[in-house]
């Protein structure tokens, strides 16, 4: 699945080459732009069924995901597991549940997201649902970027794509990216 995955990134524009600046503060030559990918609802509904296919061995009650990335990964999973969806959101610079979304003490969670580099947004989302009472049973991403820094979630940790994609530091890039001007294009 990888292999076609990633064709089909690339055959709807959705895998960018240039400078781009990554949520982390990272800067990198190539960037998964999975908004691309996932405004078409057959592909979204494809890709998201088979990260569904890979988390359903997980006991789970409820999906939840950080936005903005992760609401449609989120919602289309959930829709192909039969379980409710919810999503956290930034406030003031952090992640929050809003909404009236609720936790219960003890429910089960799938944590899923769009494209994880260092898994910051995740890891903040686990820390939301334990700090509620919840449990987290699994991550799920469509593409893992982190190479060979894997994030330690304590949990199961389950991904469609996983690419070791160079990622530099501001003030340690390579010359030549250093002459690209830098993008930023996800969420901020």
């Amino acid at each position: 699945m990888s292999d076609d995955l990633l064709a089909l990134f690339r055959k709807t524009g959705a895998l960018l080459d240039g400078h781009f600046i990554l949520r982390s503060g990272l800067h990198s030559r190539q960037y998964f732009q999975c908004a691309i990918l996932l405004q078409h609802t057959d592909i979204a509904a494809q890709v998201c069924g088979q990260l569904a296919s890979e988390l359903r061995k997980f006991d789970c009650d409820t999906v939840i995901s950080p936005a903005i990335g992760g609401i449609i990964v989120g919602q289309e999973v959930g829709r192909a597991l039969a379980k409710r969806h919810i999503f956290v959101e930034k406030e003031e610079g952090k992640l929050v549940l809003r909404r009236g979304f609720q936790i219960s003490p003890n429910e089960k969670f799938i944590v899923v997201e769009d494209v994880v580099t260092r898994g910051g947004r995740v890891q903040e989302t686990i820390d939301i649902v334990r700090a509620h009472g919840g449990t987290v049973s699994a991550v799920g991403v469509i593409v893992d970027r982190s190479g060979d820094k894997k994030p330690d979630f304590s949990c199961p940790f389950v991904s469609l794509i996983e690419m070791n994609v160079e990622t530099f530091p501001t003030d340690k890039l390579p010359p030549d990216l250093a002459e690209i001007p830098a993008v930023k294009p996800g969420s901020r």
